[in-house]
């Protein structure tokens, strides 16, 4: 997001920030200070911002060094106690093995703690980005960075979809609610469950349920090394057997079978 207006929640000195959760208000960072703060919706209303960059927009990028910043000069204001500021030096991923190599890019992220040398991050490339936001034209260009980095990138994103622990109910366009039972290929469905996995407190008001009877290709893609959700996070799946039910597919119980009999 972007913008500088009067309910702001990062001022002073933030000129760029990362959504990181929408709910009842809208949860900013910036990525830069670590700094955090909400907007309402009446705040947002009242003089509204629109967004720089979305999820689709970022660009891959290799972690080549990196320095964790401890003693950081801190401003008034709440700052977020899970994240770890650090010095980064990146490439982006189309450079890798050509001139452009030796050109690393300096930027410093919030993703200090769960980053490394050879990791894969998404970021919003400021310096060749197209913006056409008429505030974001107003900010000097020294006081935005080259790069701002958003995610980490898991390897193995195939096998790590497949080896999922985990799936939701969802509703059918008839109303009736199902279990999600297949992999799928549908990518903002996919990402929304990455980014269930990788944070906690995005998941703690979803009903989660266990997958059973995995494959052994699914045992195997488990492996894969990204977050996961715990077993004791997961709810028992309600599984009726056919026998169980009428020809409706209703629910039998002893009274019901009983009273057929």
């Amino acid at each position: 997001s972007s913008g500088i207006n009067a309910e702001w929640p990062l001022r002073p000195g933030s000129q760029v920030a990362i959504c990181t959760r929408i709910s009842d208000n809208i949860h900013l960072m910036d990525p830069i200070t670590l700094k955090i703060g909400q907007l309402n919706a009446g705040q947002y209303f009242r003089d509204a911002f629109d967004a720089i960059c979305h999820q689709k927009q970022l660009r891959e990028f290799m972690v080549m060094n990196i320095e964790p910043i401890y003693n950081q000069d801190k401003q008034y204001g709440s700052y977020s106690h899970k994240h770890q500021l650090a010095d980064v030096w990146v490439l982006p991923l189309n450079s890798l093995g050509t001139d452009d190599q030796e050109n690393e890019i300096h930027t410093r992220t919030h993703l200090g703690n769960i980053i490394q040398c050879g990791d894969y991050v998404l970021g919003f490339d400021v310096a060749h980005a197209v913006v056409n936001n008429q505030v974001f034209d107003k900010i000097k260009q020294g006081q935005l960075p080259d790069i701002v980095l958003v995610k980490k990138i898991y390897p193995e994103k195939v096998k790590r979809n497949k080896g999922r622990n985990f799936r939701l109910k969802h509703l059918r366009k008839n109303s009736a609610a199902e279990t999600v039972t297949d992999d799928g290929n549908d990518g903002d469905y996919n990402d929304f469950l990455e980014d269930l996995e990788e944070d906690p407190e995005l998941r703690k008001n979803i009903n989660l349920y266990k997958r059973e009877q995995k494959p052994q290709w699914m045992a195997d893609a488990e492996e894969v090394l990204a977050p996961k959700v715990g077993l004791e996070e997961l709810l028992d799946d309600l599984v009726l057997d056919v026998a169980d039910t009428d020809q409706d597919g209703n629910m039998m119980t002893d009274d019901a079978e009983n009273a057929g009999s």
